[in-house]
């Protein structure tokens, strides 16, 4: 096939796969320190709340919002003057396009950037910002890493794999000298996983200076590539569906990185969307930080009780990127709401004469809640012509309050429907109430 002609890299081999080494992340530590920001590693104010001492490695502080940016310098810093004078290309949905764009500007490298039409605007704008020529191209990562490719074979220039080039993956491992420096005695490392470069430079800076240490791999059920990979020995490609952790979207994780993490990762963990969506809205409210999908994964793994074993323990969570886009970001923190039961939507039949439905806001405003929304629907209520379906769209202070609500509502109307809590006892008037989604 021509795509298996173009996507060849002799970079990233799948027949003859490259291991990085302690010695290699040492170096790219050096070899980046004057480029990069030595992020905090901070304790969390969730410490307490799930019964272990959790630290934040915040690496969304980078300047370009991700931890992407040390394998990048490094990358771009190991380049023959040859490879420098002609330019880099790759593809990325962001986070490794902005920081290879970022460090090459400053490093005078001419610089071409593959992105898929779903990329987040902000991200294609960042890029062209700092300079780089920005291609939007395919639906997907897939599709941009081949047409990326083809344009280095064309034009003479040196194609730098995101997650699986053995200088991008050292220079990633720099994040795990700094947790073991910031916090010595640390008992476990939750790592975020896309395409396996950050899990496999931690793992090997890691595992060399403190083997005792547990290393978690933590990607979304959306797409389990790492975990397909383990499962099957070898890396393979999983179907991408949309997910909020849209940099860790990788079809199918590093050759060079999965035969790097072998026997060092103690453990891969997935995680639901629905938790993604908790970990970004507890990380805005209690940590005060703005943190993509992606980066809040080793939060959201916590928060779903996945990893009881690190009870009473000293874990750190890398957050490894910042860019999210403003419209998610809305989306996730609603999400996360609803996912906590702080925001609930309900349907009610009331009456409509004057007065029914103040009387149904009177009543919900009595228990301390609070209406964001109403809506009412006459014309397809059937049977009675005296009533009116209210939709509710309510917040609460949590899973209690929206029972007490819930409880309230059942006591006092006869027709009304929560989210999977249909009232069945009046049978004539089921199909009268259609989803609450509608």
């Amino acid at each position: 096939m021509v795509f298996q002609a173009v996507e060849f890299d002799p970079m990233c081999d799948k027949e003859n796969p490259q291991k990085i080494s302690f010695e290699d992340v040492s170096a790219a530590a050096y070899r980046i320190q004057s480029g990069i920001v030595k992020t905090p590693c901070v304790k969390s104010h969730m410490s307490t709340t799930f019964g272990m001492e959790i630290y934040l490695k915040n690496d969304f502080l980078q300047h370009t919002g991700s931890f992407k940016e040390r394998g990048a310098r490094n990358a771009l810093l190991l380049l023959s003057p040859e490879n420098k004078a002609r330019g880099v290309i790759s593809a990325s949905l962001g986070n490794h396009s902005q920081a290879l764009s970022y460090h090459a500007r400053g490093l005078d490298i001419p610089t071409t950037v593959v992105m898929p039409n779903v990329a987040p605007i902000m991200k294609i704008q960042k890029c062209r910002s700092f300079g780089a020529k920005v291609i939007i191209h395919g639906p997907d990562m897939k599709e941009a890493k081949y047409h990326a490719m083809k344009l280095a074979k064309e034009k003479n220039l040196t194609y730098i794999n995101g997650y699986d080039h053995p200088h991008i993956m050292a220079g990633q491992g720099t994040v795990g000298l700094e947790i073991l420096e910031q916090v010595p005695d640390v008992d476990a490392v939750l790592v975020p996983v896309g395409g396996g470069g950050l899990l496999a430079g931690v793992a090997t800076a890691i595992k060399h200076l403190k083997p005792h240490v547990l290393i978690y791999g933590v990607e979304t059920e959306k797409c389990p590539s790492m975990t397909s990979a383990m499962n099957n020995l070898e890396p393979t490609s999983v179907e991408i569906r949309s997910t909020l952790a849209d940099g860790l979207a990788v079809p199918t994780v590093g050759y060079n990185a999965f035969a790097t993490i072998d026997k060092i990762v103690d453990r891969m963990i997935a995680v639901n969307e629905d938790w993604i969506a908790r970990a970004i809205l507890l990380l805005a409210e209690q940590e005060k930080y703005v943190v993509e999908g992606g980066g809040a994964v080793a939060v959201a793994a916590i928060m779903a009780v996945l990893v009881p074993e690190l009870q009473g323990k000293k874990v750190v969570c890398i957050l490894s990127g910042g860019n999210i886009d403003t419209t998610i970001l809305g989306r996730c923190l609603e999400r996360g709401l609803a996912a906590e039961e702080r925001l609930v939507k309900f349907k009610v039949t009331v009456s409509d004469r004057p007065g029914g439905i103040a009387e149904l806001c009177k009543l919900i405003a009595s228990i301390g809640v609070s209406i964001k929304d109403i809506i009412q629907e006459r014309a397809w209520v059937y049977g009675d012509i005296f009533s009116v379906r209210v939709k509710v769209v309510a917040e609460t202070s949590g899973p209690e309050h929206t029972e007490e609500l819930r409880s309230l509502i059942r006591s006092t109307y006869k027709e009304w429907y929560f989210s999977g809590a249909w009232d069945h006892s009046r049978p004539a008037s089921v199909g009268s109430l259609d989803d609450v989604s509608h």
